[in-house]
């Protein structure tokens, strides 16, 4: 059996979509001939784990894990904020004179990011273990970014066959713009990037502009995989909506610059109009939610609606999904965002469930909504139209298998030695 090592710094990860991604790789890959090696650290920063994911990993997977030292204490303690707070301080919402302090340090001090600590001991370690257990294949999958910088320090000493797998962008990340750098922290970056680009054998990325924008950029192929669903977590039949109810309903991270104001003000019209609407409607949150999206919710008198779940195991988040009457697909109000298919839209696909989508109406998960007519994306401006929508029939979502985790594993295959 041939042995791929993936290095990734999520492992059990949270339940979003994108982070099970070498999860959901790991489990189909045996049935191809490779053995994963996972290198994860062993004490990461992470909003969340789900333990119930270990179980998709093969009995053949290895996993060596090595200690990690990150910042993320002394920025808490800088800020004054609690673990889990706050789910991503870098956008443009106006921040206190330590949170730009803290984001200036952050930008120019750990360059590409706080992970930074831990390449140079990843390096030295594997370089000694890849001599000593040979690997046909090494993956590094970011964010966080640093992590590529691991892979191609061991292509530089050991030559190995790199492949690194970008599941967002680097410098055109929708964030980077906020990190407050100076001329030689931004130049610094882009010559790191550029480096992996041109460095590994190949690169792949999720979203079809993300790729398009790598390949104007380097001779290194770039191969487009996305993100993905496991056919085995939503193999029953569907769960049907209760009649008694009318279920809005969020998973994943539920961050601030993505709090869907026009959404609630639709809400709150329509209970005020309609009683018995008012009396059925649940809006129920699943995961990490941002204190601003709730607040936002309560102000417009709709508390009494809200039901927030927070993290739960993946097979329960499943579930939550496919009871839902709506999935609702907050975008970030970024232009950024525009190249961005947020992982949770696969699951959302396969929950068969009508998806609101509020965000870019022109952009890649608008895309993807449209052609398996799973629901329909608003700009954040619109009102009258999201409420025509909670009343609509919707058809059945259509020409998804393409995004199963096993169909996408099979084009991992093709990339590999």
């Amino acid at each position: 059996m041939k042995r791929l090592l993936i290095i990734t710094y999520y492992w059990p990860p949270t339940g979003g979509s994108g982070v099970q991604r070498w999860v959901k790789f790991s489990k189909y890959l045996p049935q191809s001939g490779w053995q994963p090696v996972v290198y994860t650290p062993e004490n990461p920063e992470q909003l969340a784990r789900d333990e119930s994911l270990l179980s998709d990993i093969p009995a053949c997977a290895e996993v060596i894990k090595t200690r990690i030292t990150e910042p993320y204490e002394i920025y808490r303690r800088l800020t004054g904020g609690k673990a889990g707070q706050e789910i991503n301080p870098v956008n443009a919402q106006k921040k206190s004179w330590k949170q730009r302090l803290s984001l200036w340090i952050r930008g120019n001090c750990f360059i590409p990011d706080p992970r930074i600590g831990w390449v140079r001991p990843s390096v030295r370690y594997l370089k000694k273990y890849l001599r000593e257990h040979p690997v046909d294949a090494v993956v590094t999958t970011g964010p966080p970014q640093s992590v590529h910088l691991i892979g191609r320090g061991l292509k530089r000493a050991l030559g190995v066959h790199w492949i690194a797998d970008f599941r967002d962008p680097w410098t055109e990340m929708f964030y980077y713009k906020h990190l407050g750098l100076t001329a030689a922290a931004d130049r610094r970056h882009r010559r790191l990037e550029q480096s992996v680009l041109d460095e590994a054998d190949t690169v792949i990325s999720v979203s079809p502009p993300v790729a398009a924008d790598f390949q104007a950029r380097t001779h290194t192929p770039v191969v487009l995989i996305t993100n993905g669903f496991d056919e085995d977590d939503f193999g029953h039949s569907e769960l049907d909506p209760e009649p008694r109810t009318f279920k809005l309903v969020h998973t994943g991270l539920f961050a601030a610059d993505g709090n869907p104001l026009n959404l609630w003000d639709a809400l709150a019209k329509r209970c005020g109009a309609d009683p018995a609407f008012r009396e059925r409607l649940q809006i129920r949150l699943v995961g990490k939610v941002d204190a601003a999206v709730t607040d936002a919710i309560r102000a417009r008198g709709l508390g009494a609606h809200l039901v927030e779940l927070g993290y739960l195991p993946h097979d329960e988040t499943v579930r939550e999904q496919r009871a839902a009457d709506i999935l609702l697909l907050p975008l970030r109000r970024e232009p950024e965002y525009t190249k961005v298919l947020p992982g949770k839209i696969f699951e959302y696909l396969a929950a068969r469930r009508p998806v609101l989508g509020i965000g870019q109406e022109d952009g890649a998960a608008a895309q993807v909504l449209r052609d398996a007519g799973a629901g329909e994306m608003f700009d954040w401006d619109k009102t009258g139209e999201l409420l025509a929508f909670l009343d609509a029939e919707h058809p059945a979502t259509a020409g998804i298998e393409k995004y199963t985790r096993r169909a996408l594993t099979a084009q991992l295959i093709q990339i590999l030695p």
